[in-house]
């Protein structure tokens, strides 16, 4: 691939908050100054979403041979989960967050992002590559399908 020049997008997500935009990249929070805060609030997630029976979905997500909870590690960060956890930080309850994406959404943020919006009590609107995916009460308007 290196020799044709074929590359994969990295997986990118955005979100404004007050006419500012604010870019995540997956994995990647080295330029983010709320990097703990994002990671403590993801890791509280995680643990409140397993308390309502979450397992997470990575088989078929990570094409590397490495443990399973290496795997684990690496979906959590995906770049629309960080870009949700800045905007719950950074934006007053009640006030509907919306992410834009340059990739398709994984089936596990999906899950994840449908339990979330339940736990917070919070909408999120994620455009991704496909469509929109609006997350209320648990559910997704596209209905599982995309």
């Amino acid at each position: 691939m290196k020799r044709t020049g074929v590359y994969k997008e990295p997986g990118s997500s955005w979100i404004e908050i007050k006419e500012s935009t604010y870019l995540f990249h997956a994995g990647d929070m080295s330029k983010c100054s709320q990097r703990n805060e994002i990671l403590s609030l993801l890791r509280e997630l995680e643990g409140r979403m397993k308390e309502r029976g979450h397992v997470g979905v990575t088989t078929g997500l990570v094409f590397v041979d490495i443990e399973e909870e290496a795997k684990e590690e690496i979906v959590s960060l995906h770049s629309e989960k960080l870009a949700l956890a800045f905007g719950l930080l950074n934006t007053p309850k009640g006030i509907t967050i919306r992410i834009m994406k340059n990739l398709r959404m994984c089936r596990d943020c999906h899950e994840a992002f449908k339990l979330i919006s339940d736990i917070v009590e919070r909408e999120f609107i994620v455009r991704d590559v496909n469509r929109f995916h609006h997350f209320k009460n648990g559910s997704c308007t596209c209905g599982d399908f995309w």
